[in-house]
């Protein structure tokens, strides 16, 4: 196929995940956009007006970076995974590995599909975000490549948990059982840096942490990580991600019965 060709198979799949999306929004948009202002109600406004500042901004602007990335990471992440799943599960996803389609053209467009949920949804808890405090912005680049990367990260992620899942039980038990308890213990609600130095190192072993951090250095200019280890990591991770998904779907693992 040549340079069109392949253009008009990513923009064909882009359209159908972007339009999928939007005709349930009730669905995909809406509910993280309910959870997050509980959030920002009950932990910002409630528990944060009783604790301190921490490196000179109130709690409620602390935790806004930490929950607009968990909001793009877990919706980047059940993007990909619930659509990849249902064409396997539906057979469509068979016409697409029979086409002359290469398959790195499939995966962007997935991840694509993913990424441009997983920033919309975390635009939109921004947006929730100004009507309890101040957002604040250091670093454009830094906030637009955490948030851009960790998108196309989970995304990733989210297809291979896809390939993998035998049931409609194993596209949630990554979310679950991994994400979740990662991403709460990766520093959204507190600094790693006021934790015993015990449970520091142990912190440092999250990936969630570096994630969270260099999104909040982009934000506020703080963070608990060295921020170029926190990039570096972060685009070793898709890279690893990327290859790995690629082998996946050349060697139809997952995928072929």
């Amino acid at each position: 196929m040549n340079f069109k060709r392949n253009y008009v198979a990513y923009q064909t799949i882009v359209h159908k995940e972007v339009t999928r999306m939007l005709r349930v929004w009730t669905q995909t948009l809406l509910p993280p956009i309910i959870t997050m202002a509980l959030y920002f109600v009950v932990f910002g406004k409630f528990i944060g007006s009783q604790i301190a500042d921490i490196d000179g901004f109130s709690y409620m602007q602390f935790i806004v970076p930490g929950l607009v990335m968990m909001s793009v990471i877990m919706n980047a992440f059940m993007h990909t995974v619930s659509s990849f799943y249902f064409a396997k599960f539906q057979k469509t996803l068979e016409e697409i590995l029979v086409s002359p389609t290469p398959y790195w053209v499939v995966i962007a467009g997935y991840v694509t599909g993913g990424v441009i949920r997983g920033l919309l949804t975390g635009s939109l808890v921004l947006g929730v975000a100004l009507f309890f405090t101040r957002i604040h912005f250091e670093h454009w680049l830094a906030v637009f490549l955490f948030a851009l990367l960790a998108a196309i990260l989970f995304s990733l992620f989210g297809l291979i948990n896809a390939v993998f899942a035998k049931s409609f039980d194993g596209v949630f038990i990554i979310p679950n059982f991994v994400l979740t308890p990662l991403t709460y213990l990766g520093g959204v609600f507190y600094s790693v840096k006021l934790l015993p130095e015990f449970w520091q190192s142990v912190s440092l072993w999250n990936p969630m942490v570096y994630i969270i951090g260099g999104f909040r250095y982009g934000m506020l200019g703080i963070t608990d990580t060295d921020i170029r280890l926190a990039f570096g990591a972060l685009f070793l991770f898709v890279f690893s991600a990327f290859s790995f998904t690629w082998w996946l779907f050349r060697t139809g693992k997952g995928l072929r019965a």
